[in-house]
């Protein structure tokens, strides 16, 4: 879904595909139509931007990459919804971009290019009837716990563990696992 201009109602949406929700016709489609070969040249700053986005809903939950099945470094929490007040994505959308290079919408590029790659401000009271539009497009309810609290979403430093990190991680585990079965032992059956 293309962003089309400062004033709309909704916001922009990224990375809602339709392997990634259990409802199909989600607003981005298919996951594997959006796969391409290579990134943008500048995809690493895009995935940090992305990274250090407002995070809005806290889901706890647990997901795997839709496209090869293994964990990754947003499976913890995948589908929270993050935002930078003008568009709205799932927490584990960087992974797909870093990991399967899925295309990114012009306008969100351009949008992210503009800020020199920093999250901005939000100011609460602006984003509110944005945000309370664009939830029923991804099957939230608008409710937003936080509005009656907070003014303004500042960006905050963010301690994200980055895609080589959490696979030397991941080996690290892998390598340090006793050899073996996991199970239990059979007792032996009586005759």
């Amino acid at each position: 879904m293309e962003r089309l201009v400062e004033g709309d109602a909704v916001l922009g949406l990224l990375g809602f595909y339709d392997e990634l929700d259990n409802r199909c016709g989600q607003p981005n489609g298919s996951i594997r139509d959006a796969v391409q070969p290579v990134g943008e040249p500048d995809e690493m700053g895009l995935v940090a931007y992305l990274d250090t986005g407002h995070a809005l809903i806290d889901v706890m939950e647990g997901g795997r990459d839709v496209i090869t099945g293994s964990a990754h470094r947003h499976s913890a929490g995948c589908s929270s919804l993050v935002s930078d007040g003008s568009w709205l994505w799932r927490q584990d959308f960087p992974h797909y971009v870093e990991t399967h290079h899925v295309s990114l919408s012009g306008a969100f590029i351009e949008h992210v290019r503009s800020l020199n790659y920093q999250m901005p401000t939000i100011i609460v009271a602006q984003f509110a009837p944005h945000y309370d539009e664009t939830m029923p497009l991804v099957g939230w309810a608008s409710a937003v716990p936080w509005r009656s609290t907070v003014t303004t979403l500042v960006p905050e430093p963010r301690a994200v563990t980055s895609k080589t990190q959490f696979e030397a991680m991941m080996l690290a585990q892998q390598r340090n696992r006793p050899h073996g079965s996991w199970s239990r032992p059979r007792k032996p059956r009586r005759t």
